[in-house]
């Protein structure tokens, strides 16, 4: 059999299996293998397939897009990033594994941070700028008849709900309600996608003393119920927390004024220690254990899983009821919920765990230095801090948006409008925002010149690599342009590593500011001199619009995704790549497809080998070469070496092997070369994503890089130009269905005689010796493409041998 696995975007299965008539063979409408309706009883019929597959396509797009409602996820970006960066460490051999875990608990604590700042942004609009300035301001409320209800007067007058607490209370309900949405979609979207059992088999082969074993072999990898659950409780319980926390502060402050009252600033204290209290639960649920992979962590922390969020939900409720207590004098005067305070430590503390996770992965990546790593250890902090720096940015724009509408025509925090605006230190933040982007634009400029230069360089080989055609200038050009651009991917890491330090240089410089000025940067800067004060002003009204265009923008394109097809397909591509890896560090993040993708093709593969006793190839191009990856690591020992693996336009090695070398670096691909009975992959320079394998000990894995475009200019077989492929389209290649004929024939001579020993390239000119052939295999990628890609990506036409 030939199992064929789509890449991103998703490929429909009549275009994968080349025929319109298809039935579905197993699976639902959201992932599910096909055949052609011709071969559905292939296996009565094994004599029709003596010599050649019974192909199979697997889809899963659906796990990815196809409902315009899923495009909302982009909502959930900073969750989505953060628990990328648990996935990025370097690996560690050592005995105990003990930097690794707690490079876990540092990421969940980072995760959790973002959760806390989520529900804290919510309570800045709705408990301070709407229900404690607007409302306690007679010109605000004036202009919003919405806000008649609890308007209060200037000396305090008006009806039941214009008490400063009961207002409090009242909008505590949308934080609160943002937080039991955020529990409810996680439940929804792991019982939609991750609930599927993983397969059980023997585990005596991954004993936890053998450490050299990838971790994606063991069987409880793709199923975390248990990991989930807990974080989820945690991180709802924390999100209530975080309003209760709110309102008690407003409340306290006021009940220990004097003329309050001594009974309800008893209340106060208790409903401060509980919080305390829960929350010190919250931490200890978070850091005191990560995932259990040995095996399929089916129990469940019943106590913590609902208790917490109970206990914690009945906390919230006591600290409404004391806000909603009688006070006729308090007024709307200062002493509200506390904003830059909270803000503040949020953001050191989250500067403060980027740090130490930097520490910890340039430790480990010393210990076990990988040359293509990237940023030599440091991806994880880099991508932590720029979740950090999403989360800000989403959660700044909804405050700076909100208080420059209520503001009226005044700039908020410069005191010419009806309400004092945000925080301080989210101005100061947003301020930084066209700093950064300044920066950055310059970086991008920086890269885009080195492709344009480049491209110019590469103008004569592109054409001796096409040695008899008759040249033409535009045309090469156009190729070394698609060959620069392409090679940009390699760069990536770097221009990822300067925007994460920017953002900490920036965000800390922020702090600072608000801290010993205690003003905004355009009032900061009044009285210094004129440049000084006009960046400063420019800055602080440019970042505020900055920052709440790039939340609309994020809102228009979610609900674009309704109506366009094509948009949902763009969404669905940027969710192919960042929802791969189970949400092991925050539970809100979108569902990991590959719980029940992984999970389908190892069932599929396993119990068709078991059943019929054959032989199969599965056959993934980019992501889906991922996911091929992970199931066949997924196998018992024996049905892997049933099974052979062809991958194009693969990540593998290029993406997924520098950001994630605990878990695809050259120990763990060189494992499964050695665990599969045959691995070929096919790359092109022209292919932005996918890349070679590089594995080590000289094995031929990769055949390339292959002819791209397959023929330069007009020919008497190809009368139009041909198209420069890049990243798709690779079955169009000759070489292709070479590479597979070459597997399909391995895996026969391994049926019918012994078990063949490594196969190289000459072996593989042998073997096909009586084949149609079209070009020549090759083994590039082993000396010849190391390096970034040195030597490799300098001859995009020539097919090595």
């Amino acid at each position: 059999m030939e199992l064929l696995v789509h890449g991103v975007g998703g490929t429909t299965p009549q275009e994968m299996l080349g025929d319109p008539s298809i039935e579905r063979v197993t699976g639902d409408l959201t992932a599910a293998v096909y055949r052609r309706r011709d071969d559905v009883d292939a296996e009565t019929r094994p004599q029709d397939y003596a010599d050649k597959p019974v192909p199979e396509a697997y889809s899963w797009s659906n796990l990815t897009s196809g409902n315009g409602a899923r495009a909302l996820w982009l909502m959930l970006l900073p969750f989505m990033v953060a628990n990328l960066a648990h996935w990025m460490r370097p690996a560690d051999y050592g005995p105990r594994l003990v930097l690794a875990r707690l490079h876990g608990v540092l990421v969940r604590l980072v995760a959790l941070s973002l959760t806390v700042l989520l529900v804290a942004a919510a309570c800045e609009v709705a408990l301070d700028l709407v229900a404690w300035q607007c409302a306690g301001s007679t010109g605000c409320a004036a202009e919003r008849s919405w806000l008649g209800f609890m308007a209060q007067g200037p000396s305090g007058e008006g009806g039941w709900w214009s008490q400063p607490g009961r207002r409090l209370a009242l909008a505590a309900a949308v934080p609160a309600v943002l937080t039991l949405l955020l529990w409810w979609l996680s439940h929804r979207t792991w019982a939609a996608y991750e609930s599927q059992p993983p397969l059980r088999r023997p585990v005596d082969e991954y004993d936890r003393e053998a450490r050299h074993r990838p971790a994606l072999c063991l069987p409880g990898f793709w199923y975390g119920k248990r990991l989930v659950a807990r974080l989820r409780a945690a991180h709802t319980a924390a999100g209530l927390l975080t309003v209760a926390a709110a309102l008690a502060a407003a409340t306290t402050r006021y009940d220990r004024t004097a003329g309050g009252s001594t009974a309800l600033d008893t209340v106060g204290w208790l409903t401060q220690i509980l919080v305390v209290g829960c929350a010190a639960w919250v931490l200890y649920v978070v850091c005191r254990r990560g995932r259990k992979e040995s095996e399929p962590d089916d129990a469940l922390d019943r106590i913590t899983v609902r208790a917490l969020p109970g206990i914690s939900a009945g906390v919230l409720l006591l600290a409404a009821v004391h806000a909603s207590w009688s006070r006729p004098r308090w007024v709307s005067r200062g002493g509200g919920p506390p904003g830059d305070e909270a803000f503040a430590v949020l953001v050191v503390a989250q500067g403060v765990l980027v740090a130490a996770i930097g520490v910890l992965g340039i430790v480990l990546h010393r210990r076990h230095p990988e040359g293509r790593t990237a940023l030599k250890g440091l991806g994880s902090a880099s991508v932590a801090m720029l979740a950090c720096a999403l989360g800000g940015v989403m959660s700044g724009g909804v405050t700076q948006r909100v208080g420059d509408w209520l503001d009226g025509p005044g700039t908020p925090g410069m005191g010419n409008g009806l309400i004092e605006g945000p925080p301080v230190l989210l101005t100061w933040q947003s301020s930084a925002i066209p700093v950064m982007l300044g920066v950055v634009l310059l970086l991008l400029l920086w890269f885009l010149l080195q492709v344009s230069r480049r491209s110019r360089k590469m103008t004569d080989e592109v054409e001796r690599s096409y040695p008899g055609a008759r040249h033409d200038a535009s045309r090469s050009r156009r190729i070394a342009s698609v060959v620069a651009r392409a090679a940009l991917t390699d760069a990536t890491p770097w221009l990822v590593g300067a925007a994460a330090a920017i953002t900490l240089l920036l965000g800390g410089a922020g702090v600072l500011g608000a801290w010993l000025t205690g003003e905004v940067p355009g009032r900061a800067a009044d009285g210094q001199a004129a440049v000084v004060d006009g960046f400063a002003d420019t800055v602080q009204a440019l970042g505020s619009w900055l920052i709440g265009f790039a939340f609309v923008l994020f809102l228009t394109w979610a609900r674009r995704a309704y109506r366009d097809p094509s948009a949902r397909r763009t969404i669905g591509i940027l969710w192919d790549v960042g929802t791969f890896w189970p949400r092991a560090a925050h539970p809100f993040s979108p569902p990991c497809y590959a719980e029940r993708a992984v999970p389908d093709l190892a069932w599929r593969m396993a119990t068709w080998t078991e059943q019929t006793g054959g032989r199969l190839v599965i056959s993934g191009h980019s992501q889906g070469s991922v996911l091929a990856a992970a199931a066949v690591w997924h196998l018992d020992r024996v049905t892997r070496r049933q099974v052979a693996l062809l991958t194009y336009g693969s990540p593998l090695e290029r993406l997924y092997g520098r950001w994630f070398p605990a878990y695809f670096g050259p120990r763990q691909l060189q494992d499964l070369h050695e665990q599969v009975d045959r691995w070929r992959n096919l790359w092109r320079v022209t292919d932005p994503i996918g890349g070679p394998v590089r594995v080590d000990g000289g094995a031929a894995i990769d055949r390339g890089p292959l002819v791209d475009p397959l023929e330069y200019g007009r020919t008497l077989r190809h009368p139009l130009p041909a198209p420069i492929l890049g990243h798709g389209e690779y079955q169009a290649d000759p070489v292709f269905d070479e590479e597979r004929n070459l597997l399909l024939l391995s895996l026969r001579q391994r049926e019918s005689g012994p078990a063949p020993g490594p196969v190289h390239a000459g072996a593989d000119e042998r073997a096909a010796a009586d084949l149609p052939r079209q070009g020549t295999p090759g083994d590039a990628g082993e000396d010849g493409a190391d390096g970034e890609g040195a030597g490799a990506q300098t001859d995009p036409g020539r097919s090595s041998s």
